[in-house]
Protein backbone atom coordinates (compact mmCIF):
# COMPACT_ATOMS: atom_id res chain seq x y z
CA UNK A 1 0.00 0.00 0.00
CA UNK A 2 1.53 3.06 -0.90
CA UNK A 3 2.34 6.47 1.86
CA UNK A 4 -0.53 8.43 0.06
CA UNK A 5 -3.08 5.88 0.16
CA UNK A 6 -2.01 5.37 3.79
CA UNK A 7 -2.30 9.32 4.58
CA UNK A 8 -5.91 9.56 2.46
CA UNK A 9 -7.41 6.35 4.80
CA UNK A 10 -6.05 8.30 7.77
CA UNK A 11 -7.22 11.50 7.07
CA UNK A 12 -10.37 10.18 6.12
CA UNK A 13 -10.97 8.33 9.29
CA UNK A 14 -9.88 10.72 11.62
CA UNK A 15 -11.85 13.64 9.63
CA UNK A 16 -15.27 11.19 9.77
CA UNK A 17 -14.15 11.24 13.60
CA UNK A 18 -13.94 14.84 14.04
CA UNK A 19 -17.71 15.38 12.13
CA UNK A 20 -19.15 12.80 14.84
CA UNK A 21 -17.38 14.51 18.11
CA UNK A 22 -17.08 18.08 18.44
CA UNK A 23 -14.56 17.58 21.49
CA UNK A 24 -12.46 16.24 18.72
CA UNK A 25 -12.82 18.44 15.85
CA UNK A 26 -11.98 21.01 18.77
CA UNK A 27 -8.66 19.83 20.20
CA UNK A 28 -7.39 19.07 16.24
CA UNK A 29 -8.47 23.07 15.00
CA UNK A 30 -5.34 25.15 14.29
CA UNK A 31 -5.89 27.72 16.78
CA UNK A 32 -2.62 29.86 16.99
CA UNK A 33 -3.87 31.82 20.21
CA UNK A 34 -4.10 28.64 21.93
CA UNK A 35 -1.15 27.55 20.80
CA UNK A 36 0.84 30.57 21.92
CA UNK A 37 -0.84 31.11 25.26
CA UNK A 38 -0.91 27.17 25.97
CA UNK A 39 2.03 25.86 24.13
CA UNK A 40 -0.42 23.72 22.12
CA UNK A 41 1.82 23.15 19.37
CA UNK A 42 0.46 19.40 18.61
CA UNK A 43 -2.17 21.23 16.34
CA UNK A 44 0.29 22.69 13.97
CA UNK A 45 -0.01 18.84 13.00
CA UNK A 46 -3.77 17.28 14.06
CA UNK A 47 -5.11 20.23 12.38
CA UNK A 48 -4.44 18.57 8.68
CA UNK A 49 -6.00 15.51 9.56
CA UNK A 50 -9.83 16.86 9.74
CA UNK A 51 -11.87 18.91 7.46
CA UNK A 52 -14.93 21.07 8.11
CA UNK A 53 -17.85 18.57 6.21
CA UNK A 54 -16.90 15.97 3.48
CA UNK A 55 -17.07 18.40 0.61
CA UNK A 56 -14.12 19.73 2.06
CA UNK A 57 -12.16 16.73 2.67
CA UNK A 58 -13.10 15.01 -0.76
CA UNK A 59 -11.16 17.86 -2.37
CA UNK A 60 -8.04 17.52 -0.41
CA UNK A 61 -8.06 14.00 -1.03
CA UNK A 62 -9.08 13.53 -4.79
CA UNK A 63 -6.34 15.82 -5.28
CA UNK A 64 -3.91 14.08 -2.89
CA UNK A 65 -4.78 11.02 -4.39
CA UNK A 66 -4.23 12.41 -8.17
CA UNK A 67 -0.46 14.05 -7.73
CA UNK A 68 0.46 11.83 -4.24
CA UNK A 69 0.59 9.03 -6.40
CA UNK A 70 2.67 9.91 -8.60
CA UNK A 71 5.43 12.47 -6.90
CA UNK A 72 5.67 9.03 -4.30
CA UNK A 73 6.75 7.49 -7.21
CA UNK A 74 9.29 9.93 -8.23
CA UNK A 75 11.11 10.03 -5.08
CA UNK A 76 11.17 6.44 -4.63
CA UNK A 77 12.88 6.36 -7.95
CA UNK A 78 15.07 8.93 -7.41
CA UNK A 79 16.24 8.06 -3.80
CA UNK A 80 15.40 4.93 -3.58
CA UNK A 81 15.28 3.93 -0.08
CA UNK A 82 15.47 7.47 1.30
CA UNK A 83 12.22 8.18 -1.32
CA UNK A 84 9.38 7.07 1.09
CA UNK A 85 11.02 9.22 3.75
CA UNK A 86 11.62 12.27 1.96
CA UNK A 87 8.14 11.62 0.81
CA UNK A 88 6.24 11.84 4.01
CA UNK A 89 8.99 14.91 5.21
CA UNK A 90 7.53 16.85 2.11
CA UNK A 91 3.40 16.09 3.37
CA UNK A 92 4.14 16.59 7.18
CA UNK A 93 6.80 19.36 6.29
CA UNK A 94 4.59 21.24 3.84
CA UNK A 95 2.01 21.45 7.05
CA UNK A 96 3.88 22.93 9.31
CA UNK A 97 5.48 25.08 6.80
CA UNK A 98 2.11 26.50 5.63
CA UNK A 99 0.99 27.04 9.21
CA UNK A 100 3.89 29.02 11.03
CA UNK A 101 3.52 32.22 8.79
CA UNK A 102 -0.26 32.33 9.98
CA UNK A 103 0.72 31.35 13.51
CA UNK A 104 2.91 34.21 13.69
CA UNK A 105 0.06 36.44 11.98
CA UNK A 106 -2.50 35.50 13.92
CA UNK A 107 -1.03 33.98 17.79
CA UNK A 108 -2.79 37.25 18.98
CA UNK A 109 -6.31 36.83 17.32
CA UNK A 110 -8.27 34.27 19.53
CA UNK A 111 -11.57 34.11 16.76
CA UNK A 112 -8.85 32.61 14.45
CA UNK A 113 -8.94 28.46 13.57
CA UNK A 114 -8.12 27.13 10.58
CA UNK A 115 -8.18 23.03 9.38
CA UNK A 116 -7.62 20.79 6.27
CA UNK A 117 -5.18 19.52 4.72
CA UNK A 118 -4.75 21.70 2.20
CA UNK A 119 -0.89 23.37 2.85
CA UNK A 120 0.03 19.95 2.63
CA UNK A 121 -1.77 18.70 -0.35
CA UNK A 122 -0.15 22.06 -2.28
CA UNK A 123 3.44 21.12 -1.21
CA UNK A 124 2.20 18.27 -2.89
CA UNK A 125 1.06 19.42 -6.12
CA UNK A 126 4.11 21.91 -6.50
CA UNK A 127 6.17 19.16 -6.31
CA UNK A 128 5.01 17.77 -9.13
CA UNK A 129 5.19 20.40 -11.10
CA UNK A 130 8.78 20.95 -10.17
CA UNK A 131 9.00 17.02 -11.80
CA UNK A 132 6.85 17.76 -14.58
CA UNK A 133 6.63 21.52 -15.54
CA UNK A 134 4.93 21.05 -18.94
CA UNK A 135 2.41 18.45 -18.21
CA UNK A 136 -0.67 20.17 -18.30
CA UNK A 137 -2.97 20.68 -15.36
CA UNK A 138 -6.75 20.69 -15.55
CA UNK A 139 -8.80 23.22 -13.17
CA UNK A 140 -12.29 21.53 -12.94
CA UNK A 141 -11.55 19.38 -16.03
CA UNK A 142 -12.05 22.34 -17.77
CA UNK A 143 -9.39 25.01 -17.79
CA UNK A 144 -6.08 22.91 -18.70
CA UNK A 145 -2.66 24.44 -18.64
CA UNK A 146 1.00 23.57 -17.92
CA UNK A 147 1.99 22.73 -15.00
CA UNK A 148 4.42 25.51 -14.47
CA UNK A 149 1.95 27.94 -15.52
CA UNK A 150 -0.67 27.21 -13.53
CA UNK A 151 1.30 27.20 -10.59
CA UNK A 152 2.38 30.83 -11.13
CA UNK A 153 -1.81 31.54 -11.82
CA UNK A 154 -1.98 29.34 -8.24
CA UNK A 155 0.71 31.89 -6.45
CA UNK A 156 -0.97 34.94 -7.74
CA UNK A 157 -4.92 34.23 -6.81
CA UNK A 158 -3.80 32.72 -2.95
CA UNK A 159 -1.83 35.98 -2.23
CA UNK A 160 -4.72 37.98 -4.19
CA UNK A 161 -7.30 36.40 -1.94
CA UNK A 162 -5.29 36.47 1.22
CA UNK A 163 -5.07 40.18 1.16
CA UNK A 164 -9.21 40.33 0.14
CA UNK A 165 -10.17 38.01 2.92
CA UNK A 166 -13.90 37.46 3.47
CA UNK A 167 -14.13 33.90 2.58
CA UNK A 168 -12.98 32.11 5.37
CA UNK A 169 -10.53 30.02 3.00
CA UNK A 170 -7.00 30.07 4.48
CA UNK A 171 -5.37 31.00 0.97
CA UNK A 172 -1.87 32.10 2.59
CA UNK A 173 -1.65 28.20 4.01
CA UNK A 174 -2.25 27.53 0.61
CA UNK A 175 0.71 30.06 -0.67
CA UNK A 176 2.89 28.78 2.16
CA UNK A 177 2.45 24.83 1.45
CA UNK A 178 3.10 25.37 -2.56
CA UNK A 179 6.42 27.61 -1.62
CA UNK A 180 7.94 24.91 0.83
CA UNK A 181 6.70 21.91 -1.71
CA UNK A 182 8.59 23.87 -4.28
CA UNK A 183 11.66 24.82 -2.67
CA UNK A 184 11.75 21.52 -0.90
CA UNK A 185 12.03 19.54 -3.63
CA UNK A 186 14.44 21.45 -5.38
CA UNK A 187 16.77 21.16 -2.02
CA UNK A 188 16.89 17.35 -1.88
CA UNK A 189 17.33 17.37 -5.37
CA UNK A 190 18.97 20.60 -7.01
CA UNK A 191 19.08 19.00 -10.58
CA UNK A 192 15.51 19.03 -10.93
CA UNK A 193 15.83 22.85 -10.95
CA UNK A 194 18.00 23.03 -13.52
CA UNK A 195 15.79 20.57 -15.40
CA UNK A 196 12.65 22.40 -14.56
CA UNK A 197 14.37 25.97 -16.17
CA UNK A 198 15.61 23.39 -19.41
CA UNK A 199 11.99 22.16 -20.10
CA UNK A 200 10.68 25.88 -20.00
CA UNK A 201 13.16 27.46 -22.25
CA UNK A 202 13.00 24.58 -24.62
CA UNK A 203 8.60 24.95 -24.77
CA UNK A 204 9.18 28.88 -25.05
CA UNK A 205 11.86 28.70 -27.68
CA UNK A 206 14.53 29.84 -25.96
CA UNK A 207 18.38 28.49 -26.47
Amino acid sequence: MSLTLILIILTGITSYAAFRDPVIRYRSLFLPAQMYQKGEWYRLLTHGFVHRDWLHAGMNLLVLWMFGEVVETQFRLRFGAAGPLLFVALYIGGLVASSLPVYFKRRHDPGYAALGASGAVSAVVFSYIVFFPLQNICLYFVLCLPSALMGVVYLIYSSYMDRRGGDNIAHDAHFYGALFGLLFTVAVKPQLAISFVEQIAQAVGVR
